[in-house]
């Protein structure tokens, strides 16, 4: 890709958008910067391609924000609000991409980091990670929104235990929790998060668009109101050109090709 990226590698193999935090010196944590580009990052393979992959150079994912920054603004209440409303926009940016954006998650994924998968929409976690929210363990409190989506995730239950104790779960642990899509090998991670990225973008984009919007929508209302609307978004789309082809493609007992 054309642009200039300091703190990621952004990159396009057909179909398909990669980001990697490239800060594998200081296991990928995030300043302004970084997240700045993230943003940017997301919104531009949104519109390229059709399923994006979000990863971390060398061994690690994310271990959180960037604490020598944090420290430097801490005293600076612009700077730092300016800094946690940064991060929260690229997550949010993440969340409303019209395609599907899947983390692959190995080594440590603390703190920032895990707020960063959190806001993915599915997520390939080595076995042998390790996650965690841990900013209890430092008398800190989350801000990249992971005291709202982890509940939505996991529970109450698991949730306050996570957050108020600081404590650490492998990789096979967040699978069975729910956290996580799927636990691999970690020499799988990023194959597995690949190959499903290339699925999935054989698939409908706008279909794929509309059910990522389902779930999030549907999950802020009463279940007769999400219900309701999934009634009206289903009855608006079966009309259009993709869920003909789909249909059509079931006749024929063929892959359906999709158009957009």
């Amino acid at each position: 890709m054309d642009e200039e990226w300091q703190r990621l590698k952004v990159w396009a193999d057909g179909p398909v958008g990669f980001i990697v935090l490239n800060r594998p010196e200081v296991r990928n944590c995030l300043d302004y910067l970084l997240v700045t580009e993230l943003e940017r990052a997301v919104i531009r393979l949104a519109t390229e391609t059709r399923a994006i992959v979000i990863q971390g150079a060398g061994s690690h994912f994310c271990t959180g924000a960037d604490l020598k920054y944090v420290a430097a603004i801490q005293h600076d209440p612009a700077a730092m609000r300016r800094f946690i409303e940064q991060i929260n926009r690229a997550f949010a940016q993440i969340e409303q991409a019209p395609v599907p954006v899947i983390a692959g998650v190995a080594g440590y994924a603390l703190a920032g980091g895990f707020e960063l998968l959190q806001a993915c929409d599915i997520v390939i976690v080595a076995e042998d990670a390790i996650l965690g929210d841990q900013h209890a363990n430092f008398g800190l409190l989350p801000g990249g929104g992971g005291s709202q989506r982890l509940p939505r995730l996991i529970g109450r239950q698991r949730a306050l235990g996570l957050l108020l104790s600081g404590e650490w779960i492998s990789g096979k642990e967040a699978a069975s929790w729910g956290l996580a899509y799927r636990a691999v090998p970690a020499a799988e991670v990023e194959q597995q998060a690949r190959h499903l990225a290339h699925r999935l973008a054989e698939r409908s984009r706008n279909g794929l668009h509309l059910m990522k919007r389902l779930v999030h929508e549907g999950l802020e209302r009463p279940l007769t109101e999400a219900i309701a609307m999934e009634i009206d978004i289903f009855c608006d789309y079966i009309s259009g050109a993709d869920a003909s082809e789909g249909l059509r493609a079931f006749r024929e007992r063929r892959a359906p090709r999709f158009a957009d």
